[in-house]
């Protein structure tokens, strides 16, 4: 049997493997063979199938165990800032969709060209008609003594994040960890950043005097050197390594000045080879990459290579545009049209450890060049434009990259700019006309060919393209060209390009959280946990939040987010909370407070009216009245009287009823079968025991609970946020129930027999609220967005999914059941109670 109509099973697994047993297929397509199934081959294969999806048969071996990833994202993984999931480019049902077979974790090892056949690691042959080599490139290692320690790993793939994610767990194990980082370029600063995110005590070593010396000038470089030294990095420019050394292990790098830093990691960052090994074997013509012709052909017709791993015209390239751009013209002469790859003008704009860097062209000057610079020491920014005979030859920008994208068109296209020369530096509004000018005028004078998405390779052309072809919101685009899709720089740009097409419709996805961020209230929940993130500043600086501080909005939701997900650690932030919280109390119209003592389950004694009554006259209260919620409203305290008031009912064992937070408000109960001849069940008692159980507990808004003794139900239980109405064999559960202005009654969660399976149920429901919910959503309208069904799934049948809320639930509430007017009667924040005396005017002499 021809092996070209055959291919052995797929499997990943290379010992599971039986290299006689061939699958037959009468698919009579060319059967086209990628060796590489990262960014380069998959994007040459996207765009064959978008050219002719039934052209060819493909076959993709891929060396690691995984799907097509983002290789660019690899940092905001290591940082715990994304998931590996949220960096998978091709899902595994893309491939099953498109009728690709993926074998993975089996490299191709050797490529028979007379037999037009490639075998793998496993043994497996398969041959092909067509030949697609995407081998990318490997990290240089430098030789010196130590390199293979233990301890020393790159910076290219998943396998090296799992490994400095190890090194820094263990490090955080042993009360702390060190790592060097060797190579001062991008990767190397990128891991250096995610390493000191996750804990580590990080130093750069960097041969040259500049980092990042390819993309930055030496006043941007020392500008970058500055800022990652302020974040607590040790930079070390100009420092060459002598050896790693350590005993069976890394222990330290020892540089060649004597200088020596302790470790346990150490990053090899210093810089990639295009990966030819295969190739070169194989009999290819190689130089420093695989050499190819302007159709992507190697020296052999039926072998093709894209890439990192490519040489073309000289020029091999590591950066993402030049790729695509391969990739293009190779699926076009797949597709008998021909186009032919030219070569690439590079530009880099990246985000390096959060810090925004662009370069393009040739900054180095020289003989008949002008530099025209920027430097704005209190923004952060520099900006530099290199012009030669009245043309952009080069430019570097950093801490503000806003118009990298026009200097870079402007570049390429050679265009003479002597008319803006004066204005130039201060970006294209100013240079078009002034800083006033229409915003979406600057995305509209881009050119077609503009490159508005560098990690995908997709030009402003594309977009409207894409956005005609009916692409009516940011994730359609996302998903039809993947513009916007992987660092999310282009986001801005996106959107105003949708905007300048389609006006008022476009269509918007998911509310942002505020005008602050363009993550919405799920985002930042999610992403919180994800990266392990512990103060609201740190949420806004990770999540590249608009503003310095946030604002009304944004900052009581992060607060609570972050109580939330840190109980016992994390320091409630009084000022991001609203007036009322802040003050434990209600503010009234004319400026005085209303002041609610908790009374368990609506029960009061002698000694708790009579305190409330001497409150009342004592503090000259106008106003005492019968709440809803069976409490009592002391209405007119003044703001200065407060910790006194609360000091005397705190005497009388009361505290906080909370009437003011988004907490746990009150518990309702009837009389039930103490006293009510129609009562089933003791409601008074289990409402004291629920309200004892909840008290103190903040929540994404206000949250009231009911008991009810009998169906009859008194207390009103089908209009609660949670609500128990006894039966006779035993205790009926109902949520998301509301009596505001809104009424919504209750859903049906369960039928439960005792009071603590009906405490436990509770518990897991109020905590499934409290960590899902978004903030200032009541019940009500959360359980309409997730629908009842998924609370059921959650809290009644999942046992030890429900046993797990309650339990976080009762450790959250160790920390929160402190009485916060206790704490202000003794004096705490006393600042907040003091009365503001007015100030006399005195006349001016």
């Amino acid at each position: 049997m021809d092996f070209q109509d055959g291919i052995e099973p797929q499997t990943s697994l290379a010992d599971d493997y039986d290299a006689t047993l061939i699958v037959p297929t009468d698919d009579v397509r060319e059967h086209l063979v990628v060796v590489g199934n990262g960014m380069a081959g998959c994007r040459a294969v996207e765009e064959l199938l978008a050219r002719d999806a039934d052209r060819y048969r493909v076959t993709i071996f891929g060396a690691e165990p995984h799907v097509n990833y983002n290789r660019i994202m690899l940092s905001p993984v290591l940082a715990g800032e994304k998931t590996f999931d949220q960096i998978v480019i091709n899902t595994r049902e893309w491939y099953d969709e498109n009728g690709i077979d993926l074998i993975t974790a089996d490299p191709v090892t050797a490529i028979d060209r007379a037999a037009k056949a490639v075998t793998s690691r496993s043994g497996r042959t398969v041959h092909y008609d067509r030949l697609l080599i995407a081998t990318g490139s490997d990290p240089f290692i430098i030789p010196v003594p130590g390199k293979d320690l233990p301890g020393v790993i790159s910076f290219r793939d998943m396998n090296d994040v799992d490994a400095m994610l190890a090194a820094a767990q263990a490090g955080q194990a042993a009360g702390g960890g060190s790592a060097v980082v060797i190579g001062g370029g991008l990767l190397g600063l990128e891991a250096a950043h995610g390493l000191t995110l996750r804990g580590m005590k990080v130093t750069v070593i960097h041969l040259m005097n500049t980092l990042m010396e390819r993309q930055l000038d030496e006043a941007a470089g020392w500008l970058l050197k500055s800022a990652l030294e302020g974040r607590g990095q040790t930079i070390l420019t100009g420092a060459d390594t002598a050896e790693i050394y350590g005993d069976g292990k890394v222990e330290g790098v020892r540089l060649k000045d004597g200088r020596e830093i302790p470790a346990s990691l150490v990053v090899m960052a210093v810089g990639i080879r295009p990966s030819v090994a295969l190739a070169r074997d194989a009999g290819l013509e190689v130089n420093r990459g695989i050499r190819v012709d302007d159709h992507m052909v190697t020296s052999d017709p039926a072998v093709l290579a894209v890439g990192e791993c490519v040489e073309h015209d000289g020029n091999v390239y590591g950066l993402v545009a030049p790729l695509w751009d391969m990739c293009r013209s190779l699926a076009d002469g797949l597709t008998d049209r021909h186009t032919g790859y030219r070569g690439s003008v590079t530009s880099t704009k990246l985000k390096v450890a959060g810090l925004d860097v662009f370069s393009a062209g040739d900054f180095s000057g020289g003989a008949g060049c002008e530099d025209i610079v920027l430097r704005d020491a209190a923004r952060g920014v520099y900006k530099r434009v290199v012009v030669k005979d009245d043309r952009i030859v080069g430019a570097v920008l950093y801490g503000d990259t806003a118009d990298g994208g026009w200097y870079f068109d402007l570049l390429k296209k050679s265009e003479d700019v002597s008319d803006v020369r004066d204005l130039l530096i201060f970006g294209q509004a100013y240079a078009s006309g002034g800083g006033l000018t229409d915003p979406k005028a600057a995305v509209a004078a881009l050119s077609d060919d503009a490159e508005i998405c560098g990690c995908n390779g997709v030009s402003k052309g594309q977009v409207m393209g894409c956005i005609d072809a009916g692409a009516c919101s940011l994730d359609a685009v996302r998903a039809t060209c993947k513009a916007s899709a992987s660092c999310g720089q282009c986001t801005g740009l996106v959107e105003s390009l949708l905007m300048l097409r389609l006006g008022d419709e476009v269509e918007s996805g998911p509310k942002t959280m505020c005008k602050c961020t363009s993550f919405t209230h799920d985002d930042v929940r999610r992403e919180i946990v994800a990266q392990d993130m512990r103060s609201i500043p740190e949420v806004m600086h990770r999540l590249h939040w608009s503003t310095p501080d946030g604002c009304s909005s944004c900052r009581p939701a992060l607060n609570y987010y972050l109580l939330c997900a840190l109980p016992g650690e994390y320091v409630d932030d009084q000022q991001s909370r609203f007036v009322n919280e802040r003050m434990h109390a209600n503010i009234q119209k004319d400026g005085t407070y209303s002041v609610v003592p908790r009374m368990w389950g609506g029960l009061t004694n002698p000694r708790e009216l009579r305190a409330i009554a001497d409150v009342v006259e004592k503090y000259d209260a106008p106003m005492v009245k019968v709440t809803g919620g069976q409490r009592l409203d002391i209405f007119g305290i003044k703001k200065e009287d407060l910790p006194a008031v609360w000091a005397d009912l705190n005497a009388a064992g009361m505290v906080s009823g909370h009437a003011y937070g988004k907490s746990l408000r009150t518990v309702k109960t009837c009389v039930g079968s103490e006293w009510c001849r129609f009562g089933t069940q003791d409601s008074t008692g289990l409402g004291v025991r629920t309200e004892r159980m909840t008290w103190g507990s903040w929540m994404p808004h206000k949250f009231k609970i009911a008991v009810s003794g009998c169906p009859r139900n008194c207390a009103e239980a089908t209009i609660k946020d949670f609500g128990i109405v006894c039966v006779d064999s035993g205790y009926e559960l109902s949520v998301g129930g509301n009596g505001g202005i809104k009424v919504r009654a209750t859903d049906f969660l369960c039928k439960v027999a005792t009071e603590e399976e009906a405490l436990e149920y509770c518990a897991a429901f109020i905590q499934l609220y409290r960590e899902e919910a978004r903030y200032l959503e009541r019940t009500a309208p959360w359980i309409e967005r997730v629908g009842v069904d998924y609370a059921k799934a959650r809290v009644v049948e999942d046992e030890a999914g429900r046993k797990a809320l309650a339990e976080r639930f009762h450790y959250s509430q160790s920390f929160s059941q402190d009485d916060p007017w206790a704490e202000r009667a003794d004096g705490d924040r006393a600042d907040l109670h003091q009365h503001i005396q007015p100030q006399a005017l005195e006349a001016a002499e």
